[in-house]
C-alpha cells in the first residue's frame, strides 16, 4: 500500500492499516492482524498509536521500544505463538513522531504455498483473514481451501478411483475432438481412440489399480452433471442475461441442474460464449473474401469465461456465475485469488487451480497460457470502452468470490481502437489482392502523398479516422512500433464508409468519390469490398449495408 508516515494523521485504520497502543506490554492482538493481513493483502501494523472515538489515529507513544521490539524477535520465531515468521528485518522499524516511538511492521501477502497462517499451533482457532478495517476467524471452509491452495500439484490431476469411463458425455467429447481437429487438423491425437486421446489429455489416468479412471479435469470438462456432482456436492454452473433487479427473471438463463443438456464445464462455455458477444459490434475485416468477425472483445469475453472456470475452486460454495445485463459483464467464481489482483492486473504471473483444464481448452484456443490474461482483459477493455475494469475478493458469510466486471458506462465501442488490437493485421485483413484496388488508392504517389487518403500525415479530408494509425510517411504501425501494410488502413477506411453511409444513405456516388479524392470506379470497389449497394431507383433510391456473407 502507499503509505505516509508523516501524514499519519490523515488516515483511519482500514483494509491494510492497523494501529494498537501497546502501551501496557506486546498486545496479544498483534497476531491476529498478522495472520489476517498474511492471509489477505498484506497491511502495515503499527505499534505506539491509538484509534480514538472518532476513527482518528493519536500517537501515544511506546514507553520501551528496545525491550518491544525484542519481545517480538522471540515471539515471531516461536512456533507456539505463530506458525511460521514472514518477516525481516527490513519490514519492521523503529520510527518517532513528534519525538515519541513507535515500531512499523509491513506485513506481506504470503504466497499461497505458505498459507495458512496462523496464531497458536493449531490452524482451526488461529486462522484470520482480513475484512474491511478488522479480523475475523476463519471458517473450516477458508481453511480447507488454503491448504487445497498450498499443494503444489494442481487440484485437477487427482484420480477419482471411484469412477470409470462412464461418467463422460459422449457427445461433449466428440465436440470437443471436433474442435481440436478444426484447431489441429494434422495432428496425430486426431486418429487415436477416444480413451488415449483423453489420456493424452489428462482427462484419465491409471490408478494403483492398473485400470484408467477419471481424473477431476477430466470429469469437469465432460462429464454428466450428476455425475459431477458426487465428487463435487455445491458444483453449479450459470449464466443469466438481461436480469431485472430484485427480480428473478430473465431473458436467456443457462444452468447446469436442467436436465436438458450435459452440464459440464465445455458444454456451458461453448453455449455461453456465443451468447456474451452476440450483441457487440464487429467492424468490417476481411480474410480474403471471408468476414472476420471474432474481435479483440469477442477474444476477452472468451478469455474472462474460461479464467472464471481455470481458477475456481469447484469445492467451493454457489458455483460459477456469468452474466450480462446491458451495460455490463460479470463473472464470478468460487474461491479467492491465488495471485493479489494487483499481479493479476500488471500480468506478471498466473496461477490456476485448474491447470489441465487451462492446458483442454487452450487447445481449441478457448484459453491463453501467457500469464497475461487479466492484463489483457484490462488493456483491451480500457481501450475499446474507455473504462476500467475491476476485479474484486469477496467474502461475504465466510464465502470465497472472485469477481471480474467489465462495464462499459453506457460507452458505446471505440472501433478505431478496437482495430488497432487485432493480433496480427497481415493475418486478420488477409490477402486482398484479388480485389484489385487501383495503385493510386492504397500507394503513395509521386509527390509523396497518398492518393484517396489525404495529406503526408495520413488524414482523411474532413475527417480524423486514421489519425493515430499512420505514419508520417504513409505507412501503419502495430501498437509495439513496427509497421505493418496498408491492409489495416483499408479496413479501417472501409468502416469509416460504411459509418458515413449508415449515417447518409442517399448520399451520391459522386459526392462519395470527391469527399476522399477518388475516382468513380475505384469508389465503387469500395462501396463493393464493404459490401454496400444502392437499392431502389437512381433518383430517389438509398445505399444498404449489408452484413457480410
Amino acid at each position: 500500500m502507499d503509505f505516509k508516515l508523516s501524514e499519519l494523521e490523515k488516515y483511519r485504520e482500514h483494509y491494510q492499516l492497523e494501529v494498537k497502543d501497546a502501551r501496557g506490554g506486546f498486545p496479544d492482538s498483534f497476531w491476529d492482524t498478522y495472520s489476517s493481513f498474511a492471509n489477505t493483502d498484506g497491511g502495515i501494523i503499527i505499534l505506539g498509536v491509538k484509534e480514538l472515538k472518532d476513527g482518528t489515529l493519536s500517537v501515544v507513544g511506546l514507553g520501551d521500544i528496545e525491550k518491544t521490539y525484542k519481545d517480538f524477535w522471540n515471539m515471531v520465531n516461536n512456533r507456539q505463538k505463530i506458525s511460521s515468521n514472514i518477516l525481516t528485518e527490513k519490514s519492521v522499524s523503529k520510527e518517532k513522531i513528534g519525538g515519541k516511538d513507535i515500531l512499523v511492521f509491513r506485513i506481506p501477502r504470503v504466497e499461497r504455498t505458505a498459507r495458512p497462517i496462523y496464531k497458536g499451533m493449531d490452524p482451526r482457532h488461529g486462522t484470520y483473514r482480513r475484512y474491511h478495517e478488522g479480523d475475523y476467524l476463519c471458517s473450516s471452509e477458508e481453511i480447507s481451501l488454503m491448504f487445497r491452495d498450498a499443494d503444489s500439484k494442481s487440484q485437477d490431476t487427482k484420480v477419482l478411483v471411484e469412477m470409470d469411463n462412464s461418467v463422460f458425455c459422449p457427445d461433449t467429447i466428440r465436440s470437443y475432438r471436433q474442435m481440436f481437429k478444426n484447431t489441429h487438423p494434422d495432428h496425430f491425437w486426431n486418429n487415436v481412440e477416444d480413451e488415449l486421446f483423453l489420456r493424452n489429455l489428462g482427462a484419465i489416468s491409471v490408478s494403483s489399480d492398473g485400470n484408467y479412471h477419471p481424473t477431476v479435469a477430466g470429469l469437469l470438462m465432460f462429464g454428466y452433471e450428476y455425475e459431477i456432482v458426487r465428487e463435487f456436492p455445491q458444483y453449479f454452473l450459470d449464466f443469466q442475461e438481461n436480469r431485472k433487479v430484485g427480480e428473478t427473471r430473465w431473458t436467456d438463463r443457462i444452468v447446469s441442474t436442467s436436465g436438458d443438456w450435459s452440464g459440464n464445464v465445455f458444454d456451458f462455455i461453448i453455449k455461453v460464449v456465443n451468447r456474451l458477444g452476440s450483441d457487440l459490434k464487429t467492424p468490417f475485416v476481411m480474410r480474403g473474401i471471408q468476414r472476420v468477425d471474432d474481435t479483440p472483445v469477442h477474444k476477452i469475453l472468451r478469455e474472462a469465461t474460461t479464467n472464471s472456470v481455470v481458477h475456481a475452486d469447484f469445492y467451493g460454495r454457489r458455483g460459477i456465475v456469468i452474466s450480462k445485463n446491458g451495460n455490463d459483464f460479470k463473472f464470478s467464481n468460487p474461491g479467492s485469488m491465488r495471485i493479489s489482483a494487483m499481479a493479476a492486473i500488471e500480468g506478471s504471473y498466473s496461477d490456476p487451480r485448474n491447470s489441465t483444464m487451462l492446458k483442454m481448452l487452450s487447445l481449441v484456443k478457448l484459453g491463453e497460457r501467457a500469464g497475461s490474461g487479466v492484463s489483457g482483459i484490462f488493456h483491451i477493455w480500457e481501450k475499446v470502452y474507455h473504462n476500467m475494469p475491476s476485479i474484486e475478493e469477496h467474502h461475504d458469510d465466510k464465502v470465497d468470490r472472485t469477481v471480474l466486471i467489465l462495464d462499459t458506462k453506457g460507452n458505446a465501442q471505440d472501433i478505431k481502437a478496437m482495430l488497432s488490437l487485432y493480433d496480427s493485421y497481415d493475418d486478420i485483413i488477409g490477402d486482398i489482392s484479388n480485389i484489385r484496388l487501383e495503385q493510386n488508392a492504397i500507394l503513395s504517389n509521386s509527390n509523396g502523398t497518398l492518393s484517396g487518403f489525404g495529406t503526408q500525415n495520413g488524414t482523411l479530408p474532413g475527417n480524423d479516422t486514421l489519425n493515430g494509425i499512420l505514419n508520417s510517411d504513409g505507412t501503419q504501425s502495430r501498437p509495439n512500433g513496427s509497421k505493418i501494410s496498408h491492409r489495416l488502413k483499408i479496413a479501417i477506411f472501409i468502416e469509416e464508409l460504411r459509418d458515413v453511409v449508415s449515417s447518409d444513405p442517399t448520399i451520391s456516388r459522386q459526392n462519395l468519390a470527391d469527399k476522399y479524392g477518388l475516382s468513380i470506379r475505384t469508389m465503387s470497389r469500395y462501396l463493393k469490398m464493404a459490401k454496400i449497394q444502392w437499392v431502389g431507383a437512381t433518383r430517389g433510391g438509398k445505399w444498404k449495408v449489408s452484413e457480410a456473407e
